[in-house]
């Protein structure tokens, strides 16, 4: 990775995380986050520096930018500079990668182009959609995101597919499992009840949590960190309720 200066942005002077259904975006300090594995697809990008990538399909890669596939467990180590994150079902960013392995993805073609819009509007980020997604799909993701209290037969039912078969069309189509995706769902219903100013307590038993222990070791799961880490950063929360599952 080269090492030219990227064009100046405007980027939030506080860390923040803007959720829409069916995605989140931050940007602020990378953390000492742990090897994870989300449940959906994650753009990685180094907005001030290069970071490391690490899974076991791949040598240590330093990079600025990568496409990690929804279940793919990886580290990134990122010391110094801030980091954007960005969740989402779509797997367009990964068509804009360069470098290509059965999982992983990395070094965007233009990155300092990305870089410059992304941190301009992140809540606009690849907002054309994925228009690879079945309709059913999208109808399903919408539901979830809306109710994800739902079981897998309840939301089969309203696109008019058995259960089996929704799961596999589910999971081809996302690269997720429907637990996984309910689970992420729930993940940014508590973020959103955290805005309104519930504590974390409140907000996880509110979103279908079993406790507070609970959520936090399914976000440490997921994220890397615990959910306290990234509070205690200040942390601003954004939400938005134009839906971002477009097929």
């Amino acid at each position: 990775m080269n090492g030219r200066v990227l064009p100046e942005t405007y980027c939030p002077a506080a860390p923040t995380l803007w959720i829409r259904p069916g995605r989140a975006t931050y940007i602020g300090p990378s953390f000492r986050l742990d090897p994870h594995s989300a449940a959906v697809h994650c753009v990685a990008l180094g907005i001030d520096a290069p970071f490391e990538l690490r899974a076991a399909d791949i040598d240590p890669q330093y990079t600025r930018s990568a496409f990690i596939p929804a279940r793919t467990r990886h580290h990134i180590i990122a010391t110094t500079g801030r980091m954007l994150f960005d969740y989402s079902h779509s797997r367009e960013p990964r068509d804009q990668m360069t470098v290509h392995t059965k999982s992983i993805s990395w070094h965007h073609r233009d990155e300092a182009a990305l870089i410059q819009s992304l941190t301009t509007a992140p809540h606009a980020l690849w907002q054309k959609g994925d228009g690879r997604l079945d309709s059913r799909v999208h109808a399903a993701m919408r539901t979830l995101n809306s109710t994800p209290d739902l079981s897998v037969t309840e939301v089969a039912a309203t696109v008019h597919l058995s259960a089996s078969r929704f799961q596999h069309l589910f999971t081809h189509h996302t690269g997720t499992s429907f637990r996984r995706y309910r689970l992420w769902s729930r993940m940014t219903r508590v973020a959103a009840a955290l805005s309104e100013g519930k504590n974390l307590t409140e907000a996880a038993t509110a979103a279908g949590f079993a406790s507070a222990n609970h959520f936090s070791v399914s976000f440490h799961d997921m994220f890397g960190m615990t959910p306290r880490t990234l509070l205690s950063s200040g942390t601003r929360i954004v939400i938005s309720e134009q839906d971002t599952c477009t097929a």
